[in-house]
């Protein structure tokens, strides 16, 4: 039998308070799109999203400004462009059609393209547990997209695909993290990669007439305020929150928030009245056993 390792330092409370924060502002992004969305379209929200996280790290990027490694500025558009900038604009599409429940849980398949993504053109180590990880997180994609789940009829398949090219942008982006930008301070790669898309999200707002959209649709001023929230929390404060709970913890720690984000996700939408078929339940279940073989090493056991 293994014997604990007794030099494992115990979790601090804080940490456990920042999963439990980072938990419920992601889990809640979905909810506070489909608010958003009443009065907006999805251009108008993601310019909106994206320049107001942009003003709220620009302090922050001024601050950290002789930590910026330029020579690395490829890298750090990357992550801007793939890691918020399109899955912006992606997630608002499809929660046009999508319950936000179905996309929030969809989200969780980040962790299994980032395996799949670091398996294929990072070679990253695999293991048998990593590839059943693997077949069975996209066997539960597939319950929650497949027209046969009455939740998703034929015609909106494409709007389903979005929200999973999102997540696989994500995980390009965290492989890109990895491979290219593993030396370079978390808060500083995210602050300097939303300057690079701060001025395409600048142009995509000013072009989508969002002041009449705000002064004459009756729900425009508190759909703004919706956006503030997940521009504010959901991203620049989830942001501070993700890192500071790695640099008290560790990255395997961290990870958890996957398994949490679409149970919170499913909950809003049930407390907004989306409806939930059993499907849907198997999905998001098939998702999280995928999430947690993907996670093991070789030689770790099952249980």
């Amino acid at each position: 039998m293994k014997q604990p390792d007794l030099n494992t330092p115990p979790v601090p409370p804080l940490a456990w308070i920042l999963l439990g924060l980072l938990s419920l502002t992601w889990g809640s992004s979905y909810i506070l799109i489909k608010k958003s969305l009443i009065a907006f379209t999805p251009q108008q929200l993601a310019g909106l999203r994206i320049s107001i996280s942009a003003v709220a790290f620009f302090p922050v990027f001024l601050w950290n400004i002789r930590q910026v490694v330029w020579s690395k500025w490829k890298a750090f558009a990357l992550v801007g462009f793939a890691g918020s900038f399109f899955p912006a604009f992606l997630y608002a599409t499809a929660q046009t059609v999508l319950n936000s429940s179905v996309t929030g849980v969809l989200s969780a398949l980040t962790p299994i393209f980032t395996l799949l993504l670091g398996i294929l053109y990072f070679r990253f180590p695999v293991s048998r547990g990593k590839m059943i990880g693997v077949f069975v997180g996209f066997l539960g994609a597939a319950f929650l997209v497949l027209p046969d789940n009455p939740s998703t009829q034929s015609a909106d398949l494409m709007y389903a695909l979005l929200a999973v090219l999102a997540t696989f942008l994500y995980a390009l982006t965290n492989n890109v993290l990895k491979a290219a930008l593993h030396d370079v301070s978390p808060v500083v790669v995210s602050a300097t990669s939303f300057m690079f898309i701060a001025l395409p999200a600048f142009i995509a707002l000013y072009t989508s007439d969002f002041t009449t959209t705000l002064t004459h649709h009756p729900h425009g001023w508190k759909s703004l305020g919706y956006v503030t929230i997940l521009s504010l929390f959901s991203t620049f404060m989830a942001t501070l929150f993700y890192f500071k709970l790695v640099q008290l913890t560790n990255p395997v720690f961290a990870s958890m928030v996957s398994y949490l984000v679409p149970i919170i996700a499913l909950l809003w939408g049930l407390g907004d009245g989306e409806s939930v078929v059993p499907l849907q339940v198997v999905g998001m279940v098939l998702i999280l056993v995928g999430i947690y073989f993907s996670r093991m090493e070789p030689g770790q056991p099952k249980s």
